[in-house]
């Protein structure tokens, strides 16, 4: 049987690399991306005929066209698409700054969205494959001193839920994982926090910054389950559009649909009353 093809951005730590190394494992062939050209030259001398690294910056517009064309000249096939690379970032509204949001919004958002497209045509030709969108359960429900990552995630499931009925009828699927917290260097000397610090903000937006500081290497998420429930997802006939991962994913998320249906029930009738 042919293997079968992933193409993974952000392999180099987290879940992006317990995903690649439990395909490995499992006999599929694993395109990923570093940023980091030694990086990906490791990678392809330990995984001869096991996958193949790309070096990619999904800041840069012409690089991810020119990488996932060269995917697609060499490999001739794209069987799962996993948009993992992604940055996270604290800091309250008011303290962020427009460069430090664009950052954030070039590879969470418009970096995911611009693979996504270049990638689709060979969905389309293939009439099969599934994207598998690495979201966060605070892609669903918005944290103070969190916003703009929120908001970077909330765009990202936006396209993604509207790309999932637009590319349905061609036999393509797509899937938005919402994982909690994992223990990954998420939370690391990479997490980005806004430069500027407004006091009135210490009790709200402060209070997450502290919190952030301290859970590195103490979630609750396990990489390597993580991988395996989204290797499942893969495998199914018919998978869901919506996969969160972790206790703290279903309580966050229950929370937000409690939440909406509250502010529902309680304003039925302004809401009915304001029509013709």
């Amino acid at each position: 049987m042919e293997k079968r093809i992933w193409f993974i951005t952000g392999i180099s730590s987290g879940l992006g690399r317990a995903l690649a190394q439990a395909l490995i494992e499992k006999d599929a062939f694993v395109l990923g991306t570093f940023r980091q050209q030694q990086q990906a030259d490791e990678f392809n001398a330990a995984n001869a005929n096991k996958g193949f690294a790309f070096v990619l910056n999904l800041n840069d517009e012409k690089q991810i066209e020119e990488v996932a064309q060269q995917a697609i000249d060499k490999f001739g096939k794209i069987d799962v698409l996993v948009n993992n690379a992604g940055v996270g970032f604290a800091g309250a509204i008011e303290e962020t700054s427009l460069p430090e949001i664009r950052a954030i919004f070039e590879t969470n958002f418009f970096g995911t969205l611009k693979l996504t497209q270049a990638l689709l045509p060979v969905f389309r030709r293939q009439k099969s494959g599934h994207i598998i969108q690495i979201s966060s359960h605070g892609g669903v429900k918005a944290f103070a001193g969190f916003g703009i990552y929120n908001a970077s995630k909330f765009a990202l499931e936006g396209f993604s839920e509207a790309l999932a009925q637009e590319i349905a009828p061609l036999g393509i699927k797509l899937t938005i994982v919402e994982p909690g917290p994992f223990r990954t260097s998420f939370a690391g000397p990479g997490f980005g926090l806004a430069t500027a610090v407004i006091d009135d903000y210490n009790a709200t937006a402060g209070l997450f910054r502290e919190r952030i500081k301290g859970v590195d290497g103490k979630q609750e998420g396990d990489p390597a389950k993580a991988a395996q429930a989204i290797i499942d997802v893969a495998n199914a006939e018919q998978p869901p559009l919506r996969l969160p991962l972790g206790k703290i994913a279903i309580g966050t998320i229950t929370a937000k649909i409690e939440s909406i249906q509250n502010d529902l029930n309680a304003n039925r009738q302004i809401a009915e009353q304001a029509v013709f």
